[in-house]
């Protein structure tokens, strides 16, 4: 799985198009799920609105197995080549 993780990881990268930022930030609370596991980090304050964004959607994926989490990441990904084109 981590090699398919791993492509997916870079294909992201070369979408033609960026991701709506709903997309981006379910990619980023999945790849955080399955490169370092359940949050470990304190809530960022109430003002810094894009830190808070990432990481609730890292902490949204709490107790999701890191293989489960790549998987995801990886059909996830498959989705958004389809949508925007590589």
């Amino acid at each position: 799985m981590t090699d398919l993780f791993d492509t997916a990881v870079e294909e992201v990268k070369v979408l033609k198009k960026r991701p709506e930022k709903f997309e981006m930030i379910e990619l980023y609370g999945l790849y955080k799920q399955a490169t370092v596991g359940d949050v470990n980090i304190e809530c960022p304050g109430m003002f810094d609105f894009l830190a808070k964004g990432k990481w609730n959607a890292w902490n949204a994926k709490k107790g999701v197995s890191k293989e489960e989490a790549m998987d995801t990441y990886v059909k996830l990904v498959d989705k958004l080549k389809d949508k925007y084109g590589m």
